[in-house]
């Protein structure tokens, strides 16, 4: 019985989010959305990306705005996101991940 106490209370403080109001399993919520993008607002991926943070919301995931930035944020909840499919958790818009999100790469961004 000493024993079932201690695990008792631990299993309670492990089911506690870290901080109010934030899911344990959703880490890339802790990211602000302000940060300073990462790439010009012009580049060729930029849409595709869009779609991927959309995607992203869609599924539950904090991807930060849909502004085609593959920012730390974005790179957060795409791992998150591997992760809940089971495909390796790079943060890497890999062919597999953009399948499992529903996007197809156009012909011309392939080149």
């Amino acid at each position: 019985m000493k024993i079932l106490v201690p695990l008792l209370a631990a299993a309670a403080l492990l089911a506690q989010p870290a901080v109010a109001g934030q899911s344990p399993n959703h880490p890339e919520e802790m990211y602000p959305d302000n940060i300073p993008p990462l790439v010009t607002p012009d580049g060729p991926y930029v849409e595709m990306i869009k779609q991927v943070q959309q995607k992203l919301h869609e599924a539950g995931f904090d991807a930060g705005p849909v502004n085609g930035d593959f920012g730390v944020k974005t790179q957060a909840a795409l791992g998150q996101y591997q992760l809940s499919q089971l495909l390796p958790a790079s943060g890497a818009l890999d062919d597999s991940t953009l399948k499992a999100l529903g996007i197809e790469q156009a012909a011309q961004e392939q080149d």
